[in-house]
């Protein structure tokens, strides 16, 4: 059976690692006690975990593999950077060598590679994309559903967006800020920063960079969260009472202090003509109430596969514009690939 496409992806708690492991052992075989678990996954080797077989609406289906780079969640920080990328390496080699024509980059493979592609073992016929196009498309398609549903104008919205120069962030910001009545922008990179608010600019946007989160204007009622943090120390507590906030960060960083804020987690899609994993380890990779939901970054490898389209469809470097987003967007719709149901949403109080 061909390998349509693979994904690569890590865990974000040790708990999800421990369960990763116990599928890997198979049920003939004790789970590894949680406090073995921190000194064994450092010596794991990125590797195949499960098969997947996704279906279209239309009657395609595509098979690929799930690939852990068995990052450990404790080794997120930039100082592990080379570490890491050599972990995301090995994994993109390891799909190479089984035959995938396209590879999604998951969560914080992707931000590891932004803009670095070229880096990565070629084969030829194998190409890789971050898959960050259609992540923003489902952050945008979010938010909408959001403002709809609690009777917001996104015309008189003020936006917030925390990571706005890196890839998903700039893109929602383009995608999004014509549409608002001002966007603020924040990143660590302060020439980035500035550069992408001069590039709104010039569009007829209201933009303005916002340094300091600490010091935030109260109008700020609706918010991506983008930003790549190894620990959820992001607090928000400027912003405006009952606003809106989409949680795209990875790992999740979040932690909202704002009174009565709306958050949900940004960029899920479903597949709904289905999926199956052998093993089956769904469970494992996506806790959700709701079945057949993964990351857009992931689920854009799988829209292209379907669409027989095994290109570089998302680079990095930050060049998602309105245009490729609407492009892929189409892709996912006609296979049946939507924004997943809003069931994690909650209010903080």
């Amino acid at each position: 059976m061909p390998t349509d496409f693979a994904l690569i992806g890590h865990q974000e708690s040790w708990r999800a690692a421990s369960d990763v492991l116990a599928v890997l052992r198979g049920p003939d075989h004790p789970p590894i006690p949680d406090e073995e678990v921190p000194e064994i996954l450092p010596w794991i080797p990125p590797r195949a975990v499960c098969h997947i077989e996704v279906r279209s609406v239309l009657g395609a289906t595509a098979h690929g593999l799930y690939i852990d780079s068995f990052i450990p969640p404790d080794r997120l920080d930039s100082c592990f950077l080379r570490e890491n990328l050599g972990r995301v390496r090995e994994a993109a080699a390891y799909a190479s060598m089984e035959g995938a024509k396209i590879v999604s980059l998951g969560g914080f493979s992707s931000i590891l590679i932004e803009g670095n592609l070229d880096r990565l073992f070629e084969r030829t016929g194998t190409v890789f994309t971050t898959g960050n196009s259609l992540t923003v498309a489902l952050i945008v398609q979010g938010m909408e559903k959001m403002c709809a549903s609690q009777g917001r104008d996104l015309r008189l919205a003020t936006l917030l967006i925390v990571g706005a120069t890196g890839d998903v962030g700039s893109g929602a910001a383009r995608c999004l800020a014509p549409r608002v009545k001002r966007v603020l922008l924040h990143a660590r990179n302060p020439e980035r920063l500035y550069k992408l608010a001069a590039e709104l600019r010039l569009e007829g946007v209201i933009a303005d960079v916002a340094p300091d989160l600490g010091h935030l204007p109260a109008c700020a009622d609706m918010v991506i969260c983008a930003a790549s943090l190894a620990s959820p120390s992001l607090l928000l507590d400027g912003i405006a009472p009952g606003a809106i906030v989409c949680d795209a960060g990875y790992p999740k960083n979040l932690s909202p202090g704002s009174r009565g804020a709306r958050v949900f987690s940004g960029g899920l899609g479903q597949v709904t003509a289905g999926m199956t994993f052998e093993p089956d380890i769904h469970r494992v990779l996506y806790h959700q109430p709701v079945p057949d939901v993964l990351h857009g970054c992931l689920l854009e490898g799988i829209a292209l596969a379907l669409e027989g389209r095994f290109e570089p469809f998302s680079q990095g470097r930050g060049l998602i514009t309105a245009q490729r987003v609407q492009e892929i967007e189409t892709i996912a719709a006609r296979h049946g690939i939507h924004l997943a149901p809003s069931t994690c949403e909650k209010a903080i109080n």
